[in-house]
């Protein structure tokens, strides 16, 4: 959760909806995950400042108090100081009212006197006396490594939570009901299941219906958000206290997604630049890894080191990706004579559009990528598919035209896994002895099978109890080939009905 003066709605049409991040937020959550990285082994005070000037710089000063709260989560902060503050302070004030300090001169001299007594020198006196206090402690670590698309993800979370913490009452719809139930017990939350049009609704009672533990209660209760929205699809309809105005909030599946950050590996940069593009490449889910200034290619008689490469994770194949900064004349130029001496190597170049060398970085067989301030994601990745279309007709070239797995039952993804190549090029054979059923292979015995299994007005957990007999885990695909649907009935769960 945030706190409440964090808090961005919009009341538009006596409505109160969170309001949500989206791509152009991306930017704005880059930045301030690099200045807490730029920070590290700096001061509170100093991050404050380089925080402050961002807010001044962002349209919506509170979105980056948002970001910051919650890096602050996962910061790391320490006292750093040579000798122990609290005791150095108890002996400077000590000896200040045995000197009886009045100027400057002897506030001097009441430091060097604590500095004998501590067996110190007057500068580590100096250096320690208020080294504890908030804005003087350094942020040690960030523990966990932030990407944009994470942070704008737990941010829209959190912010829903926030609004949550006004509810009066809230009716739930999910796909899931036990585990929704599971976790309203779990969290001792007030609640009842009643009928409606629409179906069986959960409704619970919001800590603003309370009269006292309205803060822990309310914790609880927002906590319950994030199991709603793990599930498949889900609906929430809260009753909001708006400084006594009552007013209504309606989230769904298509609002919010749950967080579920993965840690990103360490990486050191030699600018702003460079850190944003690789923070916001790994937000992406491509077929490419990113590496951190790969090995050194030959460039006549020097030797070049490009900023990164990329890595097809399907094949042997690597890509060498440079970034040109705002560098002096002389740089630059020793730069294209190490690009046009580099041989058997593809290279990507991405430069300020400031230095004017796109022409000649093409005219020496590089792929050239301008950029202003930020290396945009798309001109890169376009670049990249250019070599993908190549290597994914080489593997499909190399695989047989019929694939026949061993397996009964397998999914594309696994099958691709076993060749080593990607989706799309497995998508290309045919299978024989398989019958494509969303992204799983089956053999046309099992689906037999699972037609003589599969009844009309059986529930869902026992058909997809049936399905995990074979192995298969898209059930609503599978259902669909047999010929079912699912009929929801509220709380109640699912029942597969035969398709009209």
């Amino acid at each position: 959760m945030l706190k409440k003066d964090l808090l961005r709605v919009s009341r538009a049409g006596d409505g109160y909806q969170p309001q949500f991040t989206d791509d152009r937020d991306r930017e704005t959550a880059a930045r301030v995950i690099g200045v807490y990285q730029g920070h590290v082994g700096e001061s509170r005070e100093s991050l404050q400042g380089a925080l402050s000037d961002l807010e001044r710089a962002a349209s919506d000063f509170k979105l980056v108090r948002g970001f910051a709260k919650l890096l602050d989560r996962d910061a790391t902060f320490e006292t750093h100081a040579p000798l122990p503050p609290a005791r150095t302070r108890r002996v400077a004030f000590e000896a200040a009212e045995a000197v009886g300090v009045v100027t400057t001169a002897d506030r001097q001299q009441a430091i060097e006197q604590a500095a004998d007594r501590l067996g110190a020198d007057p500068e580590a006196v100096e250096t320690s006396l208020y080294a504890d206090l908030d804005d003087r402690q350094v942020l040690a670590s960030l523990d966990r490594r932030w990407t944009p698309s994470e942070l704008l993800v737990q941010y829209d979370l959190s912010l829903a939570q926030t609004a949550l913490f006004d509810a009066t009452e809230v009716r739930v719809r999910s796909s899931d009901p036990r585990r929704l139930i599971d976790a309203v017990k779990r969290l001792r939350l007030l609640y009842e299941v009643v009928h409606t049009d629409p179906g069986r609704e959960l409704v619970v009672t919001g800590p603003d219906a309370l009269f006292e533990n309205t803060r822990r209660y309310g914790t609880r209760f927002a906590r319950l958000l994030r199991t709603v929205a793990g599930t498949e699809s889900w609906q929430v309809t809260a009753t909001i206290d708006d400084d006594g105005t009552e007013r209504t909030m309606t989230l769904s599946d298509v609002d919010l997604p749950v967080p579920d950050a993965e840690p990103v590996v360490e990486m050191s940069f030699d600018s702003g630049v460079e850190a944003d593009f690789a923070t916001r490449l790994q937000s992406l889910d491509l077929p490419w890894a990113l590496v951190r200034e790969p090995e050194p290619l030959e460039a006549g008689t020097s030797v070049a080191i490009p900023d990164f490469a990329f890595d097809y994770r399907y094949a042997e194949f690597r890509v060498f990706f440079e970034i040109m900064g705002f560098w002096t004349p002389e740089y630059v130029q020793k730069k294209l004579d190490q690009f046009e001496a580099i041989d058997d190597a593809e290279l990507l170049v991405a430069y300020d559009e400031s230095l004017g060398v796109g022409d000649a970085i093409e005219a020496r067989n590089q792929r050239a990528i301008p950029y202003s301030k930020t290396v945009s994601l798309k001109a890169v990745r376009d670049a990249l598919r250019r070599y993908e279309a190549d290597l994914v007709n080489e593997a499909a070239t190399a695989l047989p035209d019929e694939l026949t797995p061993q397996s009964d039952v397998i999914t594309l993804t696994a099958l691709a896994d076993d060749h080593a190549v990607s989706e799309d090029a497995i998508e290309r054979a045919t299978f024989p002895d398989h019958e494509r059923v969303g992204r799983t292979l089956i053999r046309p015995a099992v689906l037999e099978a699972l037609e003589q299994e599969i009844a009309d007005g059986m529930t869902l957990d026992d058909a997809e109890a049936a399905f995990e007999a074979y192995g298969i885990d898209d059930a609503s695909a599978v259902l669909s080939r047999l010929g079912y649907r699912v009929e929801w009935d509220g709380l109640s769960g699912g029942t597969v009905r035969k398709t009209a």
